[in-house]
C-alpha cells in the first residue's frame, strides 16, 4: 500500500507537483459545487416519481454524472456528450483516410481533431438538451414548466452545464496531473461513495455493508490486475548504421493490453440495453389513464419487464454486447496494419514471423486471443453492476440508488483513473529526477 501511495507522497514534497495536486483538488471542489445548482422551475416531487418508477435505469445511469441528473443540475447532461463525440472521431480516422492522414500531421493535426470534436460536442450538447427538456415539460412528466421561457431556459442551463466540464476538463489537463475528463468522471463516481455508504448503515444492513466491502476489495484486485495486465510480443531490432559507427539490434517488446478497450464498451452496451426499457417505461407513463390496454401498452409492458437491470434477457444481451463492442472498439483504437508496417520500417521483427503480412497476422491473432479474455472480465463487471445489490440483498435505497454502485464498471473508471495518477506522478518525478542530475553535471563539468 505505502509502495503504491508513494508517488502521491513523494510528489507533495514537490512545489511544482504540490501545487498541481492542490489545483486539482480545488477544481474538484468546484465540481461539487456547481452540482448542486439546479435547472431553473424543477417539479422536485414528479422528478422523485420518474425515478421511482424507471427501475433503477436512470440511477444506473446517473451513476456517471455524480447523481446530477437526479437533482436535474445543470450538469445533468455530463460529460457524455464530449465522450460520444470523441469516439466518432475516432471512428472516423478508420472510415476516411483525411482525418487518418491529419491525425498524423503532428501538433497541428491534434490540435485541429480536438477542436473538431468540441464543436461536435457543443453540438450534441444542443440536440440532447432540447430532447431532454421537451420530455420534462410533456404532460406525462411535468416535470419543467409548458412555457417557452422555462424551454430556454434549461436548454441553456444544460448545454452552460456541458460546456463547464469541458473547460474544466481542459483547465485539469493543462494545470493538473491526468486527463482531465477522466478526472470529472472519476470525482462524480467517489462523490456519492459516501452517501451510498450511509444509505446501507441507516438502513440497518450492517451484515451486507461488510459483504460489499469484501467485493470492494476483491473487485479492486481483480480490476487492478487486468487494467495492468498485458500480452508482451518479443521484438528483435536488426543492426543499423548510426553516423560512422554500426549500432547493434536490441531486443524489446510490444506490449498488447489486455482490457485495451477500458470501460468504452460497457458506456456503448448500457446505453443500448437500457433504451428500449426506458422508452417503455415513458409511454407506460403517458397512457397511465387509459381504461382499456392496448396491444402497444401490452408490448410496452413486456418490454419494460425484460429489459430492466434485473431481468435475465436484458442481461444476456448485456453482456452479449459488452463483448461484441469489447472487440469493435479494441479495433477502433488498434491499427495492426499499421503498428506491423512501423515494425517493418524500423527494422524491428517478431521471432519466427517474416515482416509484414505474416506479422500482421500473428499480431491479429494474438490481440483476438486477448481481447476475448478482456471482453469477458468487462462483461462479468457490467453483470455485477445489475445483480450484485440482488445476491448481496442489499435494500434498495430511495434517495440515490447507491447500492448500484458496489459493481464494477464504476470500480474499473475509480481504479483505471487512480492507476493513471498514479503512473502520471511517477513519470513527473523521474524527469524532475532527470533534469535535477543533467543540472549537476552540467555543473560540475564547468
Amino acid at each position: 500500500m505505502k509502495k503504491a501511495l508513494e508517488p502521491l507522497i513523494l510528489g507533495w514534497r514537490v512545489p511544482d507537483l504540490r501545487a498541481r495536486m492542490l489545483f486539482v483538488l480545488s477544481a474538484i471542489v468546484l465540481y461539487v459545487c456547481v452540482l448542486h445548482i439546479p435547472i431553473p422551475n424543477v417539479n422536485h416531487d414528479q422528478l422523485t416519481k420518474l425515478f421511482e418508477s424507471s427501475a433503477g435505469i436512470l440511477d444506473f445511469i446517473d451513476i456517471f454524472g455524480g447523481g446530477a441528473l437526479r437533482k436535474l443540475s445543470i450538469l445533468a447532461l455530463g460529460i457524455m456528450p464530449y465522450i460520444t463525440s470523441s469516439i466518432i472521431f475516432q471512428i472516423l480516422t478508420i472510415a476516411f483516410p483525411y482525418f487518418k492522414e491529419l491525425q498524423q500531421e503532428g501538433e497541428y493535426g491534434r490540435r485541429k481533431m480536438a477542436q473538431w470534436t468540441r464543436w461536435a460536442a457543443i453540438g450534441l450538447t444542443l440536440v440532447q438538451a432540447v430532447i431532454a427538456t421537451r420530455a420534462f415539460q410533456s404532460p406525462a412528466f411535468g416535470i419543467l414548466p409548458s412555457t417557452p421561457s422555462a424551454f430556454l431556459q434549461s436548454v441553456m442551463a444544460l448545454t452552460a452545464g456541458t460546456m463547464f466540464l469541458l473547460w474544466l476538463g481542459e483547465q485539469i489537463t493543462s494545470r493538473g496531473i491526468g486527463n482531465g475528463i477522466s478526472f470529472i468522471i472519476f470525482a462524480g463516481i467517489v462523490a456519492r461513495l459516501p452517501q451510498s455508504m450511509g444509505e446501507l448503515v441507516s438502513a440497518g444492513a450492517t451484515i451486507q455493508l461488510i459483504l460489499l466491502l469484501a467485493v470492494f476489495v476483491g473487485t479492486i484486485y481483480a480490476v487492478i490486475t487486468v487494467v495492468q495486465g498485458e500480452r508482451r510480443i518479443p521484438v528483435r531490432y536488426a543492426p543499423r548504421q548510426a553516423g560512422q559507427r554500426m549500432v547493434q539490434g536490441q531486443k524489446s517488446y510490444l506490449p498488447l493490453k489486455l482490457a485495451a478497450a477500458n470501460v468504452i464498451p460497457i458506456i456503448f452496451a448500457v446505453s443500448i440495453v437500457l433504451f428500449p426499457g426506458q422508452i417503455a417505461t415513458w409511454y407506460l407513463k403517458a397512457h397511465q389513464t387509459d381504461t382499456v390496454k392496448s396491444g402497444l401498452v401490452n408490448f410496452a409492458e413486456f418490454i419494460q419487464n425484460q429489459f430492466n437491470p434485473h431481468a435475465w434477457v436484458a442481461s444476456i444481451c448485456y453482456a452479449a454486447l459488452v463483448m461484441a463492442f469489447t472487440y469493435f472498439y479494441t479495433a477502433v483504437i488498434f491499427d495492426v496494419r499499421d503498428l506491423s508496417d512501423n515494425l517493418k520500417r524500423y527494422g524491428g521483427q517478431i521471432q519466427g514471423y517474416a515482416p509484414g503480412r505474416p506479422t500482421e497476422q500473428y499480431i491479429n491473432k494474438v490481440l483476438t486471443r486477448i481481447t476475448f479474455v478482456g471482453g469477458v472480465f468487462l462483461s462479468t463487471l457490467a453483470l455485477m453492476q445489475w445483480w450484485s445489490p440482488t445476491i448481496l440483498q442489499l435494500p434498495q435505497t430511495s434517495s440515490s440508488g447507491g447500492s448500484l454502485l458496489v459493481g464494477g464498471t464504476s470500480l474499473l473508471i475509480v481504479v483505471g483513473v487512480a492507476l493513471e495518477i498514479m503512473q502520471n506522478l511517477d513519470q513527473q518525478l523521474k524527469m524532475r529526477q532527470y533534469e535535477g542530475f543533467a543540472k549537476g553535471a552540467g555543473k560540475g563539468r564547468l
